[in-house]
């Protein structure tokens, strides 16, 4: 199980392949098997934590002008059970999971709860499994949360500054922009990026982030306000 588990393409990479196959571990089989200490609870507990805080950090970035009443709703609309268990699904969480002989037969590779609380674990587990930092965690989970707010058809201040950028460009020179890292700085677990947007061979603007992909988004934003095209 643990080398199928290791070749997941959908899983984050463990260097402790340990980690990952606790957070399968339900404690119905850890009671089963004499693993007393080998369920998935305490992960579970630790991977809730880390849950609100990056999907909190995530919505106070992404969605500057909602209030704090309407970022909480939707912060736990996205950590709920239904939610989580859905990621587990989509990660194919529900084949490896560990279960006891009586959780099997009650249905548990389907019970949203057990589900949720899986994920938790993995979460948990990867985040000890890169030393307790948070950015590849944030690599890991953040685009889960982005893919669920678009199904939702929740859309944040910064999101479409790309997409808005790429109109023009195509509308103006039917190009689409290509983004350049120019600077990369900073040790591996706080790394700072500094992007630009080219059109046909000229920048249009400039942006940092702690990622990549944050940094491109505010080149975006640089160029439409270079262009006069942001309200």
């Amino acid at each position: 199980m643990m080398l199928r588990l290791m070749k997941q393409s959908k899983l984050p990479k463990f260097s402790n392949p340990k980690l990952l196959i606790k957070a399968m571990t339900h404690k119905s089989y850890a009671n089963e098997h004499g693993e007393l200490e080998a369920d998935n609870e305490r992960l579970e507990f630790l991977g809730d934590a880390i849950l609100n805080f990056v999907c909190g950090e995530l919505l106070y970035r992404e969605f500057s002008q909602k209030p704090e009443g309407e970022l909480t709703q939707l912060r736990a609309s996205l950590v709920d059970k239904t939610q989580l268990a859905e990621f587990a699904i989509a990660l194919d969480l529900n084949q490896h999971l560990r279960l006891g002989k009586g959780v099997e037969k009650s249905g548990g590779r389907s019970n949203p709860r057990l589900l949720s609380s899986a994920f938790e674990a993995l979460v948990g587990a990867y985040f000890l499994d890169q030393g307790s930092t948070i950015d590849l965690v944030q690599d890991f989970v953040e685009p889960l949360f982005q893919r669920a707010l678009a199904q939702r058809g929740a859309t944040s201040n910064t999101a479409n500054y790309k997409s808005r950028f790429q109109e023009w460009a195509l509308a103006e020179f039917g190009e689409v922009p290509e983004y350049v890292i120019i600077e990369e700085a900073g040790p591996d677990h706080a790394k700072r990026f500094v992007s630009e947007v080219w059109v046909k061979g000229k920048p249009y603007g400039r942006g940092k982030g702690r990622k990549k992909q944050e940094a491109e988004k505010q080149a975006a934003r640089s160029a439409l306000e270079t262009l006069g095209l942001l309200l």
